[in-house]
């Protein structure tokens, strides 16, 4: 019989979707899942968004060119001056979705055994980006006791070898939702200088933050014009997951023209949902002021009734919709699986994300879940409830 790849094998499931049978099998039964385990906003997505696709008279559905529409990447340009990110539309390239954005980057920057730094715990799909790429990640862990902060520097410092190409950041993080600081950017733009590698940054929440902060991004006046990597996204800032279009965006001349050689070879992102992207950027500041008080609000009341639970650490997020929450139980996919497999609270039960899915180092999060706080706020008061009534029964 043939034999799948070693590459294949090691593959890892999502720590966010590979419930989801469980989840589908409690609805049949007729019980209510509130799902807290995926970043899909219940958020509307912008009427201007959709009625750019509703109100089309396209005839022909042709391909876009490989680098995405010039008249789309020349908004998205102006998009990022409203930050005070100064770039062009030649920048610029337009992917489908940030995940193909990311895959453009590593495959630009590393060969087969290089390695990429990462503080931990990160996006869950790191670990499947870099084993189709065949790059190792070399971890750095922060802890949910310091609010998951990024490391010391030296921690950094210890990990760099000849084969290292790149940091890699989510600011603001999914999971943790922990937004980096100014100072703390400045000190990983200072040791990629030093050490001749490439920062990534992926941006795809920078609408997201909150208490008076500010998002500092890459390419904020931090001189990485020639280390810089952003990855950014459509789904999140606008709801609009199901659009997959995304971009990678760098002022490094050979990185951008090295990664048109993976856009030419998938041919073109989607041209309805460039249209619908496009369209988006037309969006007023009005819709990000409500979603952000929006979820400003939802955060504060998930983490009021979560501290409520005896024994439960919770991590306080200043940035995207995700917090990681440290559970009393021996094992958090245990627990998440029992969740939808044996237990609801009058006929509802709730779906998390175990979090040891977000780490590379074996053994670490394996108490811990990440809650998406992207349900309306009587719902997460419920998922609480619930939660705290599954926590008494699990432990009994």
């Amino acid at each position: 019989m043939p034999t799948i790849s070693l590459k294949g094998k090691n593959m890892p499931e999502s720590p966010i979707r590979k419930l989801v049978p469980y989840a589908e099998n409690a609805k049949k039964k007729g019980i209510e899942v509130f799902h807290l385990n995926i970043g899909q906003p219940d958020i509307k997505t912008p009427e201007v968004a959709l009625n750019a696709i509703k109100n089309n008279t396209i005839k022909v559905l042709e391909y876009s060119r490989s680098e995405g529409s010039e008249t789309y990447r020349q908004k998205i340009a102006n998009y990022y001056e409203k930050y005070n990110i100064h770039v062009s539309a030649t920048d610029i390239i337009v992917t489908t979705g940030g995940s193909e954005a990311l895959l453009f980057a590593i495959g630009s920057i590393t060969d087969p055994g290089d390695e990429i730094i990462i503080p931990e715990p990160f996006y869950a799909n790191y670990n499947g980006f870099s084993t189709a790429s065949s790059v190792s990640i070399v971890p750095v862990i922060s802890k949910i006791e310091n609010n998951f902060a990024l490391p010391p520097i030296s921690e950094f410092e210890k990990l760099i070898t000849p084969k290292t190409k790149a940091i890699l950041i989510c600011n603001p993080n999914n999971p943790t939702g922990y937004l980096y600081s100014r100072e703390e950017i400045e000190k990983l733009a200072e040791i990629v200088k030093k050490h001749d590698l490439f920062l990534i940054a992926d941006e795809v929440y920078r609408e997201f933050v909150y208490d008076n902060v500010q998002h500092q991004s890459v390419l904020n006046n931090f001189g990485l014009d020639n280390h810089a990597i952003i990855i950014d996204s459509v789904s999140k800032r606008y709801s609009m997951c199901g659009a997959r279009i995304g971009c990678i965006v760098s002022k490094n001349k050979e990185v951008i023209s090295t990664a048109l050689k993976f856009a030419q070879a998938r041919l073109s992102p989607p041209t309805f949902a460039q249209i619908a992207s496009e369209a988006a950027l037309e969006t007023p500041q009005s819709y990000f002021n409500e979603v952000t008080v929006e979820y400003k609000k939802r955060r504060d009341i998930l983490i009021e009734e979560l501290s409520k639970i005896e024994g439960v650490k919770v991590a306080n997020p200043r940035g995207a919709f995700y917090c990681v929450v440290e559970l009393p139980v021996d094992n958090a996919d245990k627990f998440a699986q029992w969740l939808l497999e044996d237990f609801n609270l009058n006929n509802q039960t709730v779906m998390v994300a175990p979090a040891a899915g977000f780490y590379s180092t074996k053994g670490i999060g394996t108490k811990q879940v990440r809650i998406a706080y992207v349900l309306k706020k009587e719902d997460l008061i419920r998922s609480v409830e619930i939660l705290k009534a599954a926590l008494i029964k699990y432990n009994a």
